[in-house]
């Protein structure tokens, strides 16, 4: 393991999570589990406090509750991704397939609903952790430039025509996997794999639409795709629009 790997492992073992949830007894039972595990929380019961914080820098993660009162989960993770990637679990009693998708859509990296057991809800912490920060395995991996798009893996930061892209982790590592392809298909099931994708019921719908959300960023057309092609009954591939000239 080089250094680089060996600072985040240990970040991995001294996490800090922000709750934001209006439940404040709920939230003590939560922390105080985490704490048990070395996990630094700090909680807030007013999601317009949250929005306050001038970044979101000193965590790792967040968990997000979807009903509050004022303003729902979505709104604040809508607000959270206009400046950050940071990782965000959101937590439901709704087990709908549309709140689902939305929350996909707005940029949450899982869902767990309501009545998670404790162990649970730490594998879950800990998965989002490790897919935020897994750095690239050698050196020919760690920037990829397809285009215009410049790929870090080192700190997971993506460029397009030279402006930085705010994309969830889940997002970067789909852009990633389909870029270290280097041009070939990537099936759906191959995609969740790669990618580890948790919950959504790991079906296509949730890969389509974290493909979507990819496009959006990237300005690509899905009619037209200079970036990312739908292969028909096959699945996704990422393409060097220069090199299709």
């Amino acid at each position: 393991m080089d250094d680089t790997e060996a600072t985040l492992e240990r970040d991995l073992l001294q996490p800090k999570i922000l709750i934001i949830d209006d439940d404040i007894k709920f939230c003590k039972l939560i922390s105080d589990y985490l704490m048990k595990y070395g996990i630094e929380t700090t909680l807030i019961h007013d999601p317009n406090e949250a929005l306050q914080l001038p970044n979101f820098t000193a965590f790792h993660a967040i968990i997000l509750d979807l009903m509050m009162p004022k303003i729902n989960g979505y709104q604040v993770l809508k607000k959270i991704r206009e400046t950050s990637d940071i990782p965000v679990l959101m937590l439901t009693a709704l087990a709908d397939e549309q709140d689902r998708i939305n929350g996909l859509e707005t940029g949450v990296d899982d869902y767990l609903p309501k009545t998670f057991s404790p162990r649970e809800l730490l594998a879950r912490i800990r998965a989002v952790l490790r897919r935020s920060i897994r750095p690239a395995r050698s050196s020919s991996e760690m920037k990829i430039q397809v285009g215009d798009i410049h790929i870090n893996r080192l700190n997971r930061s993506v460029t397009h025509r030279g402006d930085l892209l705010i994309l969830t982790p889940v997002e970067f590592d789909l852009l990633s996997a389909l870029a270290l392809a280097k041009g070939r298909i990537k099936s759906r099931e191959e995609l969740l794999d790669e990618i580890k994708i948790r919950n959504f019921e790991n079906n296509d719908r949730s890969i389509d639409v974290h493909i979507s959300a990819l496009r959006r960023k990237l300005q690509d057309d899905s009619k037209t795709a200079e970036y990312i092609r739908t292969v028909r009954c096959a699945g996704y591939m990422l393409i060097d629009p220069s090199k299709q000239r």
